[in-house]
Formats: C-alpha cells, sequence, structure tokens
C-alpha cells in the first residue's frame, strides 16, 4: 500500500459525502416527497442479488448500479424533458451512492463483496 493510498480513500469518501449532502439539500430545495425518498433510496441495492450467480455477477451487477454515470443520466434527461421525476431519480439515485461510498461500499472487483476500489470492507488498514 502507498503512502497515497490512505489519503485518497479519504478524499473519495469525503466526496462521497459531500455528493450525497448535495443530493439532499437539492432535493429538499424542490419540495420533492420525502416519503418517495424513503421509498426509492434502496432500489439500487436490488443489485444484490446478483451475488446469488457469485462473484463476477454480483460485482457486475452492483456495479451497473452504483456508478455515479446512472444519476447523471437522469439528471440530462431532466435537462432534456423537463420532467421532474427525473430529477427525483438522478438526486435520490445519487444520495444512495454517495452515502455507500461514505461508508466505504465502493465499486466491487470480482474476487467478492469486500474488495472495492475504496479498499477492503473490514481491513484493519483503511
Amino acid at each position: 500500500m502507498s503512502d497515497l493510498t490512505l489519503p485518497m480513500r479519504r478524499l473519495l469518501r469525503l466526496e462521497a459525502l459531500l455528493a450525497l449532502i448535495l443530493s439532499v439539500a437539492i432535493y429538499h430545495s424542490q419540495h420533492y416527497s420525502w416519503g418517495v425518498f424513503a421509498a426509492c433510496v434502496l432500489i439500487p441495492d436490488i443489485s444484490f442479488l446478483a451475488y446469488t450467480l457469485g462473484n463476477k455477477a454480483g460485482a457486475i451487477g452492483y456495479n451497473m448500479a452504483h456508478p455515479y454515470i446512472g444519476p447523471a443520466l437522469c439528471g440530462l434527461a431532466f435537462v432534456v424533458f423537463q420532467q421532474p421525476g427525473w430529477l427525483m431519480a438522478a438526486l435520490i439515485w445519487c444520495a444512495h451512492i454517495g452515502f455507500d461510498r461514505t461508508l466505504g461500499y465502493g465499486l466491487k472487483y470480482t474476487a467478492g463483496f469486500a474488495y472495492t476500489h475504496l479498499g477492503r470492507l473490514n481491513s484493519k488498514r483503511r
């Protein structure tokens, strides 16, 4: 592990925390329903079901639902179509990813769920 690894992980987790805070703040400023937020915030975790097919399938499933590309595309759809549902989806999805990454749940490697781009989960050296 290089001397920069730990500070970089902290920076990535701080970045995720800021994405979470900004998403929730914008969601609140738009006066969207918190019931919808609560009902939808865990939807990306349905991707965990792919782990029933093995580590490789699980990593692919998780990584399809947890990059910021999805919320960014929803945000772009909002800009194009001006339908509030797109912005709600973008903000809820971004908040979910930000929360996960703040806790250290990064994008997955095929070695197993605990192996992420933010470091190994439950590792003493995190």
